[in-house]
């Protein structure tokens, strides 16, 4: 059980909203301190004992922590927070019990955090290597959709669709042509299956085909609202996601 976690994160809007989802998932958990550097993490772990778990954003705000395995060891699991994916790979040479993309939603933190209690109690070594192939493995997205359409069914390419949206509980796709189909699938099963370098996921109510962006513009209160070609419906991205939707834009 994971009673003691340290966290390390460079931005106060991450580090409680990491405080915060801790506290709904495990309420009995104790964050031990709150970490923003190398310099200070080294300092940290020379006075104090060992946590339980750590809670550890790639980049800091005076290098990589990964520097940090330098001249510490840590022997407790760590869970990398990152709004970057290309450092999976370097993470699971530490001790790393998964590796979560900003913003952590709570599901993936729930997953996170049992399968820190499951790599406790088995092969740690094992679990590693299974959660390292996992991110080695190429991962297969959806490129169309077969849909009812008159008296059989019609395929949709997946260049063919502008964004997915939510309506009334019905997830609709709009698609070039600018008619909409609906879908079974739910927003979650999309945002499972389709290219990450392709779509982004904008909000709970909407995920975005990058060549449906006009331009963002800066809303209040650190937001972005995404102003998508031939459309007028309003996306609103969040301040925790403005972050990532900007990396994404501009790689």
């Amino acid at each position: 059980m994971s009673n003691n976690i340290l966290i390390i994160e460079d931005e106060k809007l991450n580090a409680d909203r990491l405080k915060r989802l801790i506290g709904v998932i495990r309420p009995q958990a104790t964050i031990v301190a709150v970490l923003d550097s190398v310099a200070e993490t080294l300092e940290w772990f020379n006075h104090e004992n060992m946590p339980d778990l750590v809670m550890m954003d790639v980049r800091l705000s005076d290098g990589l922590s990964f520097e940090i395995f330098d001249k510490v060891t840590i022997t407790c699991p760590i869970i990398f927070t990152t709004a970057y994916d290309e450092y999976a790979v370097k993470a699971f040479k530490y001790n790393s019990v998964d590796y979560l993309l900003k913003p952590v939603e709570q599901e993936e933190l729930q997953v996170a955090l049992e399968k820190v209690e499951q790599y406790c109690t088995s092969n740690k070594s094992q679990t590693a290597i299974d959660d390292l192939v996992r991110y080695l493995k190429p991962k297969e997205h959806r490129s169309r959709f077969l849909i009812p359409y008159k008296d059989g069914y019609k395929a949709i390419a997946i260049e063919e669709i502008c964004y997915f949206h939510l309506e009334f509980k019905v997830t609709k796709a709009r698609l070039k042509d600018g008619t909409e189909v609906v879908l079974p699938q739910t927003m979650e099963e999309l945002d499972e299956q389709l290219d990450p370098h392709v779509f982004f996921r904008a909000n709970r109510q909407c995920i975005v085909h990058v060549n449906a962006i006009a331009q963002l513009h800066n809303h209040f209160n650190g937001k972005l609202k995404v102003a998508l070609k031939n459309s007028d419906i309003e996306v609103i991205v969040s301040r925790e996601k403005a972050a990532a939707l900007k990396q994404w834009m501009d790689c």
